[in-house]
């Protein structure tokens, strides 16, 4: 039988209310509040709850508080030198996956939870979770959200404030609501890095 711990991570209906589950829920959360609680000066101790928070962190990980997570980090994986800025929220009900390099702008949710349309099933508090895959070196803009079961390819750019409801490749420019691919990333954007300002750097 199919314990409802695994029905969150299969994409089943379950009770997010769960008894069982807030307990354990409630213990991640403790983890998140000291994080947030974090002096800007206590770097080093951030770097220490992030790993006992996250399923995986690598080396050179920065999230600015505040931080948002459902299960405090539990069901993320993040590879190496990641940056988040302000605000993130990942609603972490299931597995997100991260890879190494990408940066999030402020106020990005990454949401693995949805509720069903009928709304007797949502009196009831019953929700499914997706997985969601973002890949290595891959820009989010600011205001952006991410809905469940989403996969963002290696070193795509996600504009500001766009929906991304569907899977993008990788190597691309996406925006808009829903997001859409813009454009390939390019031999124009080797020499500028913004309009007609030229890399000098």
């Amino acid at each position: 039988m199919t314990t409802i711990y695994e029905k969150m991570h299969t994409g089943e209906l379950y009770n997010c209310t769960d008894e069982e589950l807030m307990v354990e829920q409630g213990k991640c959360l403790e983890r998140l509040y000291d994080f947030n609680a974090t002096r800007p000066s206590e770097g080093e101790k951030r770097k220490e709850l992030l790993k006992e928070m996250f399923a995986e962190i690598g080396d050179n990980c920065y999230i600015e508080p505040p931080f948002h997570a459902n299960w405090g980090g539990k069901h993320i994986h993040f590879g190496s030198g990641i940056y988040a800025n302000f605000n993130l929220t990942m609603v972490d009900d299931t597995h997100i996956y991260v890879g190494d390099y990408t940066m999030f702008g402020p106020n990005v949710t990454v949401a693995t939870a949805g509720h069903p349309i009928r709304p007797d099933l949502r009196e009831n508090v019953t929700q499914f979770n997706l997985p969601i895959h973002i890949g290595r070196n891959v820009w989010i803009g600011a205001g952006v959200i991410i809905v469940p079961g989403v996969t963002i390819g290696d070193n795509t750019v996600i504009g500001a404030g766009s929906i991304v409801t569907k899977d993008i490749p990788a190597n691309v420019v996406a925006v808009g609501n829903p997001c859409r691919v813009l454009r390939e990333i390019n031999d124009h954007d080797k020499e500028y890095y913004y309009k007609d300002r030229k890399i000098n750097f």
